[in-house]
């Protein structure tokens, strides 16, 4: 795959030109070296990594840049890095001159030095760690700020380089989690293509076919992961990369995040709250794509309503700080200003009842989630163990207040209440 054909853009279908302005992206073996000559007209880098990562691939990067002044911010690796206004400072502090920021690692990594190159101005580059997930092409930035996990649009890399040694090397649970989030991708455009329908929202059927496309040369190698076999490990990240250029063609995450995303938003802001352990990203996106696909099979069972869930609002609000303490605050002002709660959408779930069972089938089934669970040796009892049925049953009814998307979870709470 030509990954850098596909970022010349495209006069799109939908009315759009498609565009993405990262100049290079290399998936291959010793693609760290492609440095030397991408920064030849830079002088003063600051490397940003943490202890792993840097580990991982700082002295090939290194290598790369011998004849340039360095500086460096390694974060420690024995903790999880939260991409938080702590973080943000730590690099800020030393971006004094710098004329480049080259991330080296993957998701954490890569959000802090796209958002610190988009609020000071300076270019950055990508030296991936990992293939563990769909950020590195895309333009916005993960971040957990004010305790509220933000999608802050921000910029792009001017490079990104995947060294696939590098990459086949990573955490296995790295390597899943990206598989993870490629499979997430089932749930995502499900949850597009229902707000088309449902909100009259904006669909580009050549954004959804390439996402799509990803998916399924994904599923072809995924069988290669467990032994880190270079061509399966390649196919998974190429397949990240190019759902990131799909997002910046679209300006926006719709084809990659839906309810599956907010499902392990919720098991990650609350993790971090109250101090509870929670699945690599990806992991999480992969179990609650078989959450959501057990949501989709009970809408399509049931009999739609006459008329839509109505929740009291004070017992609304104990029960949002109850799920999220400290941070609740901050989603029922959301949803205040966002107004999904105002809107009636009973008419058209009946009006379109029969358009809308479609999409909600064209999603695979739990079962067939489960198969691809199984494929790469995640067991669904291990998700259960972790976060509880209590807990998974309160994230299917108020993840989506973290977010101002709607998804099959705004549908299901409509229509039933949030049940699971």
């Amino acid at each position: 795959m030509d990954i850098n054909e596909i970022l010349k853009g495209v006069d799109c279908k939908c009315g759009k030109h498609h565009s993405c302005p990262i100049e290079k992206i290399y998936v291959e073996k010793g693609a760290i070296s492609h440095l030397t000559e991408l920064c030849e007209n830079y002088s003063k880098i600051l490397i940003v990594a943490d202890e792993n990562t840097y580990s991982a691939a700082g002295k090939q990067t290194e290598n790369a840049l011998l004849d340039k002044c360095l500086t460096k911010v390694i974060f420690s690796g024995k903790t999880v890095l939260i991409p938080d206004e702590n973080a943000i400072e730590a690099v800020e502090k030393q971006t004094q001159g710098q004329e480049l920021i080259i991330g080296i690692g993957s998701g954490v990594i890569q959000d802090l030095c796209k958002y610190v190159s988009h609020f000071n101005s300076i270019p950055y580059m990508v030296v991936a760690t990992a293939p563990s997930m769909d950020g590195y092409a895309s333009s916005g930035a993960a971040m957990i700020l004010k305790g509220m996990k933000e999608t802050v649009p921000a910029g792009l890399p001017k490079a990104i380089l995947a060294d696939t040694e590098v990459l086949r090397n990573a955490p296995m649970e790295m390597i899943k989690a990206g598989y993870g989030d490629i499979i997430g991708k089932y749930s995502a455009l499900n949850d597009w293509e229902l707000s088309r329908i449902v909100n009259g929202e904006y669909f580009c059927d050549y954004i959804y076919n390439t996402t799509y496309e990803m998916i399924e040369k994904t599923l072809k190698t995924a069988k290669g992961l467990l032994n880190r076999e270079e061509e399966s490990v390649r196919a998974v990240t190429e397949a990240l990369m190019v759902v990131g250029i799909m997002m910046s063609f679209a300006t926006t995450s719709r084809p990659a995040s839906g309810s599956e995303h907010h499902l392990s938003h919720f098991f990650e802001i609350t993790g971090i709250v109250k101090d509870a352990p929670y699945f690599p990203h990806g992991i999480d996106v992969f179990y609650s794509t078989y959450v959501t696909a057990q949501i989709r099979e009970n809408l399509i069972k049931k009999e739609f309503p006459k008329s839509q869930f109505v929740m009291d609002k004070q017992e609304y609000e104990n029960d949002i700080m109850s799920a999220y303490g400290v941070v609740g605050k901050g989603c029922i002002e959301l949803q205040s200003r966002v107004g999904f709660y105002k809107k009636d959408r009973t008419c058209v779930y009946n009006s379109k009842k029969d358009e809308i069972i479609s999409v909600l089938k064209r999603m695979p089934s739990s079962k067939e989630i489960k198969a691809m669970l199984d494929l790469v040796e995640l067991d669904l009892n291990e998700f259960y163990t972790l976060y509880s049925m209590e807990k998974i049953k309160t994230a299917v009814k108020y993840a989506k207040d973290l977010k101002d998307r709607y998804t099959v979870l705004w549908m299901n709470y409509d229509l039933f209440g949030g049940e699971l």
